[in-house]
């Protein structure tokens, strides 16, 4: 199989992705309806089904640990903020314990890691039971990790200051591992040193591509490194963006 067959012929359209794309609209529909902000969700959405139905999910799959680090991306850090960012004005969780910054914090950055450790790498890739728990768990921990940051209502948010500590102890945090990965031998996920070539595109990988185990890791870990980081200072300007909204009011208050 080369390059063009495979982006052309590696969408698996899976019915229970489709089916929780579809059932987040109509439940935002029903509940929401908020037109200015719907479009946060339809963007969450496509990024959600390019990270599962695309062919980045089939190299994910057994061929690139790179193509894996994408999709976590994609799943802690982009779904969720943006599925926030869609949600009315109104909307809060109170004071749970799951709206801790603490909790938060954790959620973020913890399941980057956790998620990492070989014996859970190898299991997401090999078990689909496994592989499904991960994909949930990454959705709903990016979701309590950006909550302290972009809540719907200014009360549920850390302040500015304390969400630019918050999102720069993440963001440093997550280049460690991704350091880590980059110069790392190729022992993080050691499934993806031994392909099960279902779809017959190694020798595509390995010769058209260039890619051997050891760059694709070294792409995974930039990937943490830079991408990831870039994600986390686009928030922290925004945040002193709101800073400085916020010092403005208080002057013309005064």
């Amino acid at each position: 199989m080369n390059t063009k067959q495979f982006l052309l012929s590696a969408w698996s359209w899976n019915p229970l992705v489709i089916a929780a794309a579809v059932a987040a609209l109509i439940v935002y529909w029903i509940f929401c309806r908020d037109r200015q902000r719907m479009g946060y969700l339809v963007a969450a959405l496509a990024v959600f089904l390019l990270a599962l139905v695309s062919p980045i999910n089939a190299l994910a799959d057994g061929y690139l640990f790179s193509a894996h680090m994408l999709q976590h991306i994609f799943l802690l850090l982009l779904v969720p903020a943006l599925v926030l960012l869609a949600l009315p004005r109104e909307f809060t969780l109170g004071r749970k314990v799951l709206a801790h910054p603490l909790v938060g914090w954790l959620a973020g950055v913890g399941s980057m890691w956790l998620w990492h450790a070989p014996a859970l790498c190898n299991a997401a890739v090999s078990s689909r039971p496994v592989y499904a728990t991960q994909t949930i768990s990454l959705l709903l921990l990016g979701g309590v990790f950006w909550w302290q940051v972009i809540a719907p209502r200014e009360e549920d948010r850390l302040s500015p200051p304390a969400a630019v500590v918050y999102l720069f102890t993440a963001c440093t945090a997550c280049s460690a591992l991704g350091i880590i990965l980059t110069f790392s031998p190729v022992t993080v996920c050691p499934i993806y040193m031994h392909v099960q070539d279902s779809l017959g595109l190694l020798n595509t990988i390995r010769n058209d591509w260039g890619m051997t185990p050891e760059k694709d890791q070294q792409i995974g870990g930039l990937l943490m490194w830079v991408p990831m980081c870039a994600i986390y200072l686009f928030a922290i300007l925004a945040q002193l963006a709101r800073w400085f909204s916020h010092s403005r009011t208080e002057e013309h208050a005064r």
